[in-house]
């Protein structure tokens, strides 16, 4: 899970943290693409990941309503969409 506090988002940390993972992913473990998942509904986060080279997939997996640690939601359509960055 990673998140930036709504008031230090636009500083760039998120920028920042999301290339050192990159980086450690690729020296650490020899990983040459990175996977994650984002709530589909998130238009502006998946476009703040394509800029940083992300791309969607279009795969979706389903969100687990009644697991409390994904938060309490407030609409009943959310999934999770797959992105991919080539690392190498």
């Amino acid at each position: 899970m990673f998140a930036v506090s709504p008031r230090l988002q636009g500083a760039g940390l998120g920028k920042v943290i999301l290339m050192e993972a990159e980086r450690l992913a690729r020296e650490t473990w020899g990983a040459t693409e990175m996977h994650m998942t984002v709530i589909s509904v998130r238009d502006d986060l998946i476009a703040w990941y394509e800029r940083r080279g992300y791309r969607r997939t279009g795969r979706m997996t389903p969100f687990p309503y009644g697991d409390e640690r994904f938060g309490v939601p407030q609409r009943d359509d959310l999934e999770f969409e797959l992105l991919v960055k080539e690392l190498a």
